[in-house]
């Protein structure tokens, strides 16, 4: 056993020790501290500055993204706010088009017209692939190469929308002229009251034929030689055909001819695919007559104005077509009456190249309201200087050129105006149409 004397000896010894070893590791602690509190220190700056940095960089994105955002938000506004019902009226030169009415995959008058206002972020892509969700409608259809001097559009637009922006992405040949307000349920074809279109030709298609071409059977008139019957043509009264002129009795004449077409008569032989008795085919002409006759390139044209309250596809230029005929003296007057009875009748078409739509009228809606303090009247006499001078440069201009350089009025009366053309085709009994 050991003393008491020696355990508390040996206890002190062990505490001595011991406290020796803790304030040993003590300091070495110390110093490990240290060393971390100034590392967490210095890794603490560099994170603090890294954090700026990246707080920094993203407010720079945030920044641009904010402004891609307005500018998003500024054409989704165009394109989505509130909208309502505007006609647009624009002019245009046909020939390089097919038509008027939209036709995917194809160069037309309205496909233009969409692309510049979906470019121009008026409507929006889904409204330009599905016009019917702007309650898109045309005034009047005009066929390939026919143009148009003020046609009228009705369609859902915001209200920020203007001619400028619009025309900035059309081509030269398709000009928005004015952009209107109208009433919501307005509709540019059933508002219509009536259209006026011109026609513009050589009136040396209105000079008397042959004698001896209208003397041949119609077997004959197959076997004439194209080159000859041009080179018949070419000479009237021994003169070139360009140095032809209307006298005032052959104008008289001419008048009178087209008066035959004024009022309601039945125009199916005037069209295609349109029986007889089909209503439609019963049509109004208020006005048929020629303007007037000028000179150009030294060649004589007339102008012929029909007005009426619709027409069908074709209509104008079959009815221009017999009245050249009748100047011919290839079919008479009295034909007139025939084309417009039950039996059936081939017309030649006539070229496109000299019809232009050159009015449409809302005489009811102005009348109703032009004047209530909103709406304006859709006259458009503020423009008339603008669409004039549009008319002249882009559409009569290129008449002319086009006719005197590639002679499309006479190879047409080589080809195409013959006795043979204007033989009846059959009869169409009542019995048969039932």
């Amino acid at each position: 056993m050991f003393s008491s004397k020696y355990r508390i000896k040996n206890s002190l010894t062990f505490f001595c020790s011991r406290l020796q070893y803790v304030n040993s590791n003590y300091k070495n602690m110390s110093v490990e501290v240290k060393n971390v509190v100034q590392n967490d220190y210095e890794t603490s700056d560099v994170v603090a500055t890294n954090k700026r940095q990246k707080l920094d960089e993203n407010y720079e994105i945030v920044k641009r993204a904010l402004d891609v955002k307005a500018a998003g938000d500024i054409v989704e506004k165009k394109n989505f706010s509130k909208r309502k019902n505007f006609v647009i009226m624009l002019g245009y030169r046909g020939r390089d088009y097919f038509g008027m009415q939209i036709n995917r995959g194809t160069k037309t008058i309205e496909e233009s017209l969409l692309s510049a206002l979906l470019e121009a972020n008026f409507i929006t892509k889904d409204q330009f692939e599905d016009v019917r969700l702007l309650r898109f409608q045309r005034a009047a259809r005009t066929d390939k190469g026919v143009s148009a001097v003020r046609q009228i559009v009705s369609l859902l637009l915001p209200q920020e929308v203007n001619k400028e922006d619009i025309n900035k992405h059309l081509p030269n040949d398709i000009r928005v002229f004015d952009i209107q307000r109208v009433i919501k349920t307005f509709n540019s074809k059933s508002k219509c009251d009536s259209r006026t279109y011109r026609y513009v030709f050589p009136t040396f298609a209105l000079a008397p034929e042959d004698p001896n071409f209208l003397k041949l059977d119609i077997d004959e008139v197959d076997e004439v030689d194209e080159e000859q019957r041009l080179k018949d043509l070419f000479l009237i009264n021994e003169k070139p055909y360009n140095e032809f002129r209307l006298t005032p009795e052959m104008l008289d004449k001419l008048n009178n001819i087209l008066k035959l077409f004024e009022g309601t008569h039945n125009f199916h032989n005037f069209t295609s695919k349109i029986r007889p008795l089909d209503p439609s085919a019963k049509r109004y002409i208020i006005h048929f007559r020629c303007i007037e006759t000028f000179v150009a390139n030294n060649m004589e044209f007339a102008v012929l104005e029909v007005k009426g309250q619709s027409f069908m596809l074709h209509q104008i230029r079959k009815m221009v077509s017999l009245v050249i005929g009748i100047c011919r003296n290839i079919v008479s007057s009295d034909f007139v009456k025939d084309v417009f009875s039950l039996e059936k009748y081939d017309i030649p078409i006539a070229p496109g190249l000299g019809l232009s739509l050159h009015f449409v009228h809302y005489s009811y809606y102005n009348k109703r309201y032009g004047k209530d303090g909103i709406h304006k009247t859709l006259e458009w006499q503020d423009c008339n200087e603008e669409v004039e001078k549009f008319y002249k440069e882009y559409i009569l201009q290129d008449i002319i050129d086009t006719e005197t350089s590639n002679n499309v009025m006479l190879n047409w009366l080589a080809i195409y105006l013959t006795p043979k053309r204007f033989a009846s085709k059959e009869f169409v009994a009542y019995e048969d149409i039932e």
